[in-house]
């Protein structure tokens, strides 16, 4: 027989889930917050290594969006450190950044990352789409779309 707790009459609702930005440039940072938050994600802003190194050991987002060129610890480094750590390893890592992959730090993609993509390419939406694909890809058999989240 089930085990039945009669004080619990529904499931609650799932958190939604997190994603921290470390983007130095803080109009951008604002703009990626605003429509995360509007697809019903919780953002973390770091404006710099140490405090992106902060909120990602802190709350353990389901994504981390991650400029490369940033305040004092530079983001190839903050990856490195995640990989290095129990609570970064398996983190979701979507790195957003001016430099072109070529000029990137080398193992970026050795390390772990969803994607790399160059900031001056990017339109209205792309970020939108980069973190759907990311953390609700869509099912492309129909095993996977009968399979619950």
């Amino acid at each position: 027989m089930a085990d039945m707790n009669p004080d619990v009459t529904a499931q609650p609702t799932a958190p939604s889930q997190k994603i921290v930005i470390v983007e130095d440039n803080q109009d951008l940072a604002e703009i990626y917050k605003t429509r995360l938050e509007l697809l019903g994600y919780t953002c973390f802003i770091a404006y710099n290594g140490i405090t992106g190194l902060y909120f990602i050991q802190k709350e353990l987002p389901d994504l981390v969006l991650l400029d490369l060129m940033i305040p004092d610890i530079a983001g190839g480094e903050v990856l490195a450190t995640m990989r290095r750590s129990a609570w970064g390893k398996n983190i979701k890592v979507l790195v957003i950044s001016n430099l072109n992959e070529s000029e990137a730090p080398a193992g970026l993609r050795q390390l772990g990352i969803e994607d790399y993509v160059i900031k001056a390419t990017m339109t209205d939406d792309t970020i939108d789409r980069l973190v759907n694909k990311v953390l609700r890809p869509e099912p492309t058999t129909p095993e996977q779309a009968a399979q619950p989240a």
